[in-house]
C-alpha cells in the first residue's frame, strides 16, 4: 500500500482527518483544515467548489487518488474529498504528494493547477 494512503489511515484513526464533502467544507470554513485532498475522479463542479474555497481560505488543495482508494484508506466507502486537520500529518502527506506529483505530473493547487 502506498505511503500516502497509510498516512491518511493513521490520520483518520487519530481523528485528524474529516471526510466527505460537507465535513470537508465545514473544516475549511471553520479554519480547522490544514490541507484538502480531492479525488482525481471527482466531478468538475466538486473540484471547482473546493478549488475556489481553498483559494479563498488559503488552504492547500491536492488532487490525488480515486474515490474508492481514498475511502478504502479510511475503512469507508467512496470518499471524494477529505481535509487533514493536523499540521504534522499535513506536512508529511504533502511531502509524499509532492514527490508523487513530480513523478506522475499530478496537481497541487497554487503551483501547477490554474485557479
Amino acid at each position: 500500500m502506498n505511503k500516502v494512503y497509510s498516512l491518511l489511515g493513521l490520520a483518520f484513526k487519530s481523528r485528524n482527518l474529516v471526510s466527505g464533502s460537507f465535513a470537508t467544507e465545514q473544516a475549511v470554513k471553520n479554519g480547522k483544515a490544514v490541507m484538502v485532498i480531492v479525488s482525481e475522479d471527482a466531478s468538475d463542479n466538486t473540484v471547482k467548489m473546493f478549488r475556489n474555497m481553498c483559494s479563498f481560505y488559503a488552504v492547500p488543495m491536492f488532487r490525488y487518488g480515486k474515490k474508492e482508494e481514498l475511502g478504502h484508506a479510511m475503512g469507508k466507502e467512496m470518499r471524494t474529498s477529505l481535509a487533514i486537520t493536523d499540521e504534522g500529518f499535513a506536512k508529511s502527506i504533502g511531502k509524499h504528494l509532492k514527490a508523487v506529483e513530480q513523478e506522475d505530473g499530478g496537481s497541487w493547487h497554487g503551483e501547477n493547477e490554474g485557479t
